[in-house]
């Protein structure tokens, strides 16, 4: 075996040239002069680091998975790159000053952050990918994050039995950008807040589309009041029924004397599809109560042998129903609602890819407002991902749909570069043994000379 010599270089080489393409993304609206006019510590003196240079740095270390405080260091040995990379005006915050700040800004900024969102969305040309049938879905999900053997402020019991925040998360489209949050306590029941937090979703998501919605929620979100406000709001939506006091034997008993839809898939096994229609009575903002009938659409599978063949004392039935307002097949409502569980792919990737399972502050205000952020930088890292899809690269593979934020991350943000500075002007080297510089040429220059 050769032996390897380390020497040290005083060349820039800089781990994360891929934060050029975020700050060209960002650079797009005025949202950073809008919060460096926002004085959120009226009881101090005048900042020298604004608002805006906080969280454009702090939106840089969510982009490269780094969302802990003490991250913001390894910027400490080349600010001067990622000062002209992310567009921070002033300097790289310290990490005390980086935490404080970001305690004083906490939740007072969410509705800024939320329509810098959809600015950010429309200013790049997204638009949220649809359904065959035309409708742009609208995922809206709980995940429980693990914080466990922590004393951080809202950590309490999640239903997956383990410590932590249960969070409220909307994506919009089939590629998933993630369009609203909202930080919850652990032990939080999932639809307290829900009825608002679908007003606020709806809101934003007609800003980026004016395509038809379709709302997926699960059973814990099974209520005639989330119903009411998607159909006075002229949504569609497609709700897995929460069966509470019903009795499986009931729904079997009905479907054996009304069903036409039954098939057998193999010996001990039989499968039966349609739907029934109930009345659903919800209150309008005036106060006054509305009854209208919705449909629901059940498959219900009794079962009286394993699939070895194996016969059970006692038939195992399994009943799935779903509210909906749409016209579609059977058949189609159920396959639609499967498709829901893909949001647990976008949860990952927030929480593992981002390394956001565990929020840095002890403090509820500032860990939301970390949340908050991670919108923007999921998007940020989405819309990099999506527009590498199809370039030339060594991954690329038939049918992709979207990349995993990770393979954005450790691909094209933490891209290693030589920088040089020339004629008043930072140049970005990218060395020949670099499989994706192709594409990353190509991203930054869809994102920096873009013109909505």
């Amino acid at each position: 075996m050769r032996d390897i010599r380390i020497e040290f270089t005083n060349e820039r080489i800089i781990p994360s040239g891929g934060l050029a393409v975020v700050g060209a993304i960002l650079g797009k609206s005025d949202f950073v002069k809008k919060l460096n006019r926002m004085d959120v510590t009226k009881n101090r003196s005048q900042h020298q680091i604004k608002n805006g240079d906080i969280l454009l740095t702090y939106i840089g270390m969510l982009c490269m998975g780094k969302p802990q405080f003490d991250a913001v260091r390894e910027m400490e040995d080349d600010p001067e790159f990622y000062k002209y990379a992310l567009g921070v005006a002033y300097k790289i915050p310290s990490e005390e000053t980086l935490r404080q700040r970001m305690d004083d800004i906490g939740r007072t900024i969410r509705s800024q952050i939320l329509q810098e969102n959809v600015e950010m969305l429309r200013a790049n040309g997204i638009h949220p990918a649809k359904l065959k049938e035309g409708y742009v879905p609208v995922d809206a999900d709980v995940t429980p994050m693990d914080n466990s053997k922590t004393k951080k402020e809202g950590v309490s019991r999640t239903y997956k039995g383990y410590d932590g925040f249960a969070p409220m998360l909307a994506y919009i489209g089939t590629n998933g950008y993630l369009v609203n949050t909202e930080l919850r306590e652990g032990s939080q029941h999932c639809q307290c807040g829900t009825p608002e937090f679908l007003k606020e979703t709806i809101g934003l998501c007609k800003q980026i589309t004016d395509e038809k919605l379709l709302f997926r929620l699960d059973s814990g979100n099974d209520a005639f009041e989330n119903m009411g406000i998607l159909l006075e709001a002229g949504c569609y939506f497609n709700i897995k029924h929460n069966l509470r006091r019903e009795g499986k034997e009931s729904w079997l008993s009905m479907a054996k004397e009304h069903c036409k839809n039954v098939t057998t898939p193999r010996d001990g096994k039989t499968v039966y599809t349609g739907s029934d229609w109930r009345m659903i009575s919800y209150k309008l903002d005036d106060g006054t109560e509305k009854e209208v009938c919705v449909r629901i659409v059940y498959e219900i599978i009794e079962r009286t042998t394993n699939k070895y063949g194996q016969f059970f004392l006692e038939p195992d039935i399994e009943v799935n129903t779903f509210w909906t307002n749409l016209d579609w097949d059977d058949q189609d409502i159920i396959n639609n609602y499967h498709a829901h569980g893909e949001c647990e792919q976008y949860h990952s990737e927030l929480k593992t890819d981002m390394d956001l399972e565990r929020l840095p502050s002890g403090k509820f205000d500032t860990n939301e407002l970390v949340l908050e952020l991670a919108i923007l930088a999921f998007n940020i890292l989405r819309m990099i991902g999506q527009e590498a899809l199809g370039r030339r690269n060594p991954r690329h593979r038939e049918n992709v749909k979207r990349r995993r934020h990770r393979t954005v991350i450790n691909n094209l943000i933490n891209m290693a570069c030589h920088v040089t500075s020339h004629a008043r002007q930072m140049v970005i080297g990218l060395g020949k043994s670099n499989v994706w510089r192709d594409v990353f040429q190509y991203v930054y220059g869809s994102f920096a000379y873009f013109t909505a």
